[in-house]
């Protein structure tokens, strides 16, 4: 006897069939595609280094509503820790599991059958729905939204609203939205001494000993007190190396690794700034590569913010909370040529893990939410 499942979840799973590893899509474009050709999408495919990405649109007018996302997950890890294959989807105590439940292969579904259900509804709806998808945003994100989105630019197509649907929820599905992101700046800093013996310290220049003072200091300065939206920047050291292994030599040079994830505050320039003033201060040779992943954007109480929080609550019963915590996501492309973006999805809390999941009574709920925001934005 053949299970007849909810029309999110069984686009759902037949996504996660798809070993969508990144950068590859693996027909997941072409199973949505296949999906919103009847209802009149026009379709673009943006191809850049080997990355698919799909630009798909119904309507000419304005406003213009998009729905953002990727078919790209992050690799399943040794499969014999999975209690199931990643890649057959599987209920088990109200669960279903699979690599993508959450992060976000059902957004993409809810996606799709909530664009269907108002469709259906309102086939002659005012303004514009939009799909940007790309299977690039789980690897280095240089080949996926970022390159369609300038290409929508360079022909000065707009976008009003975007809602990405990352895992944003904590506990339960509505609890949180991410109404902005941080950003995000790395440093990769090498510190310059004299490789000796070390017997013989006065012939020789320690890097450990010369960066501890500096070290104290950038650990102990509060970069900022963040604001009503954003909390302060945080500065991390993710690695420190120096050394041949040996006991008797001082090394000759020693490389950290450190990020700041930084409010509107204190802009990425600011930092380097402070940073480079610390050292110099501390009188070091160095050399510092600094790499800006993404600066922070917000969008504050609005129509979309509204439209998103009165969508949630009719379909979950829950008020949810504004936030900008978490990581970068390609909220940060689009929100250069989006004035409003918002992120919204599954619970995040086993994404990126052994047994990924999303519990059955959240699929639903969550393409009834996104049907809610597209009434909200194009009908009002």
């Amino acid at each position: 006897m053949t299970t007849v499942h909810s029309p999110t979840r069984a686009l759902t799973e037949a996504l996660i069939r798809r070993a969508s590893v990144t950068p590859k899509d693996e027909g997941c474009l072409e199973l949505i595609e296949e999906r919103l050709a009847p209802l009149g999408f026009r379709f673009e495919r943006i191809e850049a280094n080997g990355v698919s990405n799909l630009w798909a649109r119904r309507g000419t007018a304005r406003p213009v509503l998009c729905f953002a996302g990727h078919t790209d997950v992050v690799p399943t890890g040794p499969i014999v820790e999975w209690e199931s294959h990643p890649f057959d989807p599987v209920e088990r105590d109200g669960y279903l599991y699979g690599r993508g439940t959450a992060d976000m292969k059902t957004s993409l579904a809810a996606f799709v059958t909530a664009i269907e259900a108002f469709v259906a509804a309102h086939p002659d709806h005012p303004g514009s729905i939009a799909l940007l998808l790309t299977s690039d945003e789980e690897g280095v994100a240089t080949h996926g939204t970022k390159i369609v989105v300038e290409t929508l630019a360079a022909r000065g197509e707009a976008m009003d609203f975007c809602v990405v649907g990352e895992p944003t929820s904590v506990d339960t599905l509505g609890d949180m939205i991410k109404n902005g992101r941080r950003g995000s700046l790395n440093a990769l800093l090498r510190v310059i001494g004299v490789q000796g013996h070390v017997a013989y310290p006065q012939l020789a220049r320690n890097p450990i000993h010369l960066i501890a003072p500096a070290l104290a200091e950038l650990t102990a300065i509060e970069w900022d007190s963040g604001d009503e939206y954003f909390p302060p920047t945080s500065f991390q050291i993710s690695n420190i190396h120096s050394g041949t292994g040996a006991t008797n030599i001082v090394p000759g040079s020693l490389e950290m690794r450190f990020n700041f994830r930084f409010s509107p505050a204190s802009p990425a320039d600011m930092l380097k700034q402070r940073v480079h003033q610390v050292l110099d201060a501390h009188h070091l040779h160095y050399e510092i590569d600094w790499q800006l992943s993404g600066n922070p954007f917000l969008t504050p109480r609005g129509k979309l913010v509204d439209a998103m929080e009165g969508a949630i609550e009719a379909a979950t019963g829950i008020k949810p909370e504004l936030s900008t915590t978490g990581g970068t996501s390609d909220g940060r492309f689009i929100a250069t040529h989006c004035p409003e973006v918002v992120e919204f999805g599954p619970v995040n809390a086993s994404i990126h893990k052994v047994n990924e999941r999303i519990a059955v009574s959240a699929i639903e709920p969550l393409s009834v939410a996104y049907r809610g925001i597209i009434e909200r934005l194009l009908l009002a």
